[in-house]
């Protein structure tokens, strides 16, 4: 899979996500390794998801994973938690971020 479609796949599992629970603003940046290498962003601000495929220097968390790993997450094969006390999933920066954000998946 292409960087391209994970982040519309990203997307496509986040679009019903109810994130007017978090307030004020919260980003997060994913580095993508493996297949479909690259970075995106998302960015929860004033009760408002946005996804896009670019860096976001001004973030809370940065958060590592392959893309097969992240599409596993996204489809339920992979729990979050699981993925990080195992080592394929890291994260630098706020992890109460980096927990909100992921619970979406």
């Amino acid at each position: 899979m292409t960087f391209h479609e994970i982040v519309d796949k990203v997307r496509e599992k986040f679009s019903t996500a109810d994130v007017t629970g978090i307030p004020g603003k919260m980003a997060a940046q994913f580095n993508l390794t493996g297949e479909g290498e690259g970075a995106f962003y998302a960015e929860v601000k004033d009760g408002k998801l946005s996804i896009e495929p670019y860096e976001y220097y001004d973030r809370d968390v940065l958060i590592t994973i392959s893309g097969d790993n992240l599409l596993k997450m996204l489809d339920g094969k992979l729990n979050p938690i699981t993925a990080y006390t195992m080592g394929k999933l890291r994260v630098q920066g706020n992890l109460d971020a980096a927990l909100e954000i992921v619970k979406f998946m």
